[in-house]
């Protein structure tokens, strides 16, 4: 009778103490490894790339306005990409009448903030 690997009762990975060769690390917190793998959807796309390059070397918030005419790519496309950013707390949003400006966020996760250096 074959029985399944041991899994703690907060995650989803099974808990192995060894490797075929050599000791494995435990898998990380379910949580953390679902942040990560979050924050790296996010800035899996060439255009959001782009975007946080813009954001890194602008010295005030920029316009949604100002990403549609550096993009050929429509309004509705651009305000997709930006949410995508946000909602991975990497950029941060405010309305001033009816354009929305975006900017860094301080508090972004730190595999972000890696990516952003690079593109500074």
């Amino acid at each position: 009778m074959t029985t399944a690997p041991a899994t703690t009762r907060t995650s989803r990975t099974p808990l192995r103490v060894k490797g075929c060769c050599n000791p494995v690390a435990p898998p990380l917190p379910d949580a953390q490894a679902d942040e990560l793998a979050a924050t790296y959807k996010a800035l899996g796309d060439a255009t959001r790339i782009q975007m946080l390059h813009i954001l890194a070397t602008a010295s005030e918030p920029v316009c949604v306005c100002d990403f549609t005419a550096a993009f050929d790519l429509g309004q509705p496309t651009i305000s997709h990409h930006l949410a995508t950013l946000r909602d991975a707390g990497i950029v941060t949003s405010f309305k001033r009448g009816i354009w929305a400006f975006y900017q860094l966020n301080p508090t972004m996760p730190d595999a972000a903030r890696a990516v952003v250096e690079q593109v500074a």
